[in-house]
């Protein structure tokens, strides 16, 4: 199997990591190429142009990956790599978090505020849970365990997200000071938490972001 080949019947299309030299399936990896100067670009939608390199989605292993010059190595070629790439792509996922929030709001899926959260609790109609990073701890508890037990009485998972700052929040909705936030179902929130997931694989590694969002479910 070469860097840009191969599957598995289960799980879907996979691809070697260059660290680590395990096949992952490709919402496990970060795809990189080489840009026309011969600068390494993480390549997050996978589409552009010529050879990949594929890294597993954590920032450890990129982080390793430019320590021991793999790029290079891998591209068979001079490649010149970013001094801040790993955050470069914190930052890109957290855009493709915020996007995906906006689109959302878009469709009418996003509730915001404490209170209509609160309501759309008691009605049922919440699919995942939105706090602000930055958001007190007593407002989110009172949200987080009303949901927690709603969704486990209906042996459901209960998405907790709080990978964005009210800032960053705001902007996506279109409002200013939110700090609360909730989604309820549709093909948009399932791409909201996608991007989600993502993100927090990369920050915490693929076991911890299972593990945090298994934590929410119980």
């Amino acid at each position: 199997m070469t860097g840009e080949e191969g599957s598995h019947p289960a799980l879907g299309p996979e691809r070697l990591c260059a660290v680590t030299r395990q096949s992952r399936n490709l919402k496990d990896l970060i795809r990189f190429v080489l840009s026309p100067e011969g600068v390494v670009v993480p390549d997050l939608d996978r589409r552009l142009p010529g050879r990949g390199v594929w890294v597993g989605c954590d920032r450890r292993l990129v982080a390793e990956a430019v320590a021991r010059k793999v790029f290079a190595k891998a591209f068979q070629a001079k490649a010149e790599v970013p001094p801040d790439l790993v955050e470069t792509i914190d930052k890109l996922f957290v855009e493709r978090v915020t996007q995906a929030l906006s689109l959302a709001n878009k469709a009418g899926l996003v509730i915001a505020g404490f209170e209509k959260v609160f309501a759309a609790l008691d009605k049922g109609t919440v699919a995942a849970v939105l706090h602000g990073g930055d958001a007190a701890a007593d407002g989110r508890l009172k949200i987080d365990r009303k949901f927690k037990a709603i969704q486990r009485s209906r042996g459901a998972a209960a998405p907790i997200v709080d990978v964005l700052t009210i800032a960053q929040m705001s902007l996506a909705i279109g409002r200013g000071s939110v700090v609360h936030a909730a989604l309820t179902p549709g093909g948009l929130t399932d791409r909201f938490l996608e991007a989600v997931g993502r993100l927090a694989r990369y920050r915490h590694s693929a076991a911890k972001a299972v593990e945090d969002f298994s934590e929410v479910a119980n």
